[in-house]
């Protein structure tokens, strides 16, 4: 790396962490006007008011880099090349013969190595906090209750209910197991107090595990029974590590499937989303099907959203910055109107399946964005 490339490589991430820094700080000024009681309540349990500010306001400003970090990587990308424009920098570097596709190759792998940051943030770090990130400061320790989406095991042949779900504790209060199909003395419903989701371990597979069963009565007293030689529903009349009055109920239905909040599917791993989709035993809508395929496609079209900018830059014409701005505007707008129209297209299997809906802007940008790199490689 030249001196000249470590330059712009800098005046580029600087420019990129100034946007990102002031975008964070109008984010917390204006949230911290309405939930700051909330931080200071929370403040009382022991913890000084900036340690509780920095853990409510940390995952938010991970969540923040997600959603806007290939803007502002495009922004930087225009007002780094406006900058050595102006400075006069720019053209003494063309004169001595380098090409703009040389002098801007730092910013691409920079904004290649931005991309790629966002992407392990959104499958490894974001997931970890999704509980938490519901804009309460009360819920800061992700101890938060939601209302139970009801879900029914096609395997099985049971509807899982329930009154709140806690996914710190990965627990339904007062669940309710419908039961559609034939268990002997179970009957057709299995209420209990809770039920907590145990993995699978030696004794049993995945599951529920119901504590205090109200119905069916006397519960220890009907033995285990399954379908087709796997035991669903287990009981302490012939399980010896089940304790009275607990029942085991075999499912593939983890909690994560019975959050009602839109994060448990917007902040969700690649790995969990193609584990609900595969999942046989459980209905995945063409919505579903649909995000999971935009995930796997959003790194690569960022960058080539990024593509499609660079031979603005070059500005051959001579236009000023802020018209070379209003025209990447109007780029995005038109990339992520592409990209909304594809994703209600598969989400409601109109003309395309989820999968074809979810790649068609990237097999349209791609083309392009490769036209365009090379376009400007030795201008």
């Amino acid at each position: 790396m030249t001196k000249i490339d470590r330059y712009i490589l800098l005046l580029f991430l600087r420019t990129v962490f100034v946007c990102f820094l002031s975008l964070a700080g109008i984010f917390i000024v204006f949230h911290a006007f309405t939930a700051f009681d909330d931080l200071v309540e929370q403040s009382r349990g022991g913890q000084s008011l900036p340690i509780v500010i920095v853990r409510f306001y940390g995952p938010y400003l991970i969540l923040l880099f997600d959603m806007t970090g290939a803007i502002i990587t495009l922004m930087a990308f225009l007002f780094t090349v406006g900058w050595l424009r102006r400075t006069g920098e720019l053209t003494a570097t063309l004169s001595a013969g380098i090409s703009h596709g040389r002098i801007f190759r730092p910013m691409m792998i920079a904004s290649l190595v931005i991309i790629s940051s966002q992407l392990f943030c959104r499958e490894m770090i974001i997931p970890l906090f999704r509980n938490s990130l519901t804009m309460k400061a009360e819920n800061l320790d992700g101890e938060t209750e939601q209302a139970v989406r009801p879900t029914f095991d096609q395997a099985t042949g049971i509807l899982i209910e329930g009154a709140k779900l806690k996914m710190k504790r990965l627990t339904i209060s007062r669940p309710n197991f419908r039961i559609d199909a034939d268990y002997g003395d179970f009957g057709d419903l299995i209420l209990a107090d809770t039920a907590v989701w145990v993995d699978a371990n030696a004794d049993h597979p995945g599951g529920y595990l119901a504590t205090n069963v109200k119905r069916p009565e006397a519960i220890d007293r009907i033995p285990s029974s399954g379908l087709n030689d796997q035991l669903v529903l287990m009981t302490s009349s012939d399980q010896p590590w089940l304790a009275s009055g607990e029942c085991f109920i075999v499912t593939s239905v983890h909690p994560n499937m019975l959050q009602t909040q839109d994060t448990a599917v917007r902040l969700a791993s690649i790995a969990e989303l193609s584990g609900r989709v595969r999942n046989p035993d459980v209905h995945s809508s063409l919505s579903l099907q649909t995000t999971l395929h935009e995930r796997i496609v959003r790194a690569p079209l960022d960058f080539g959203l990024v593509l499609l900018i660079l031979p603005m830059v070059v500005n051959r014409r001579g236009r000023k910055l802020f018209v070379l701005i209003g025209s990447a505007v109007g780029i995005v707008l038109l990339f992520f109107l592409l990209k909304t129209i594809a994703s209600a297209l598969g989400g409601s299997g109109t003309l395309f399946s989820p999968g074809v809906a979810a790649w068609l802007p990237l097999l349209v940008v791609c083309p392009l964005a490769f036209v365009r790199l090379r376009a400007v490689q030795h201008v």
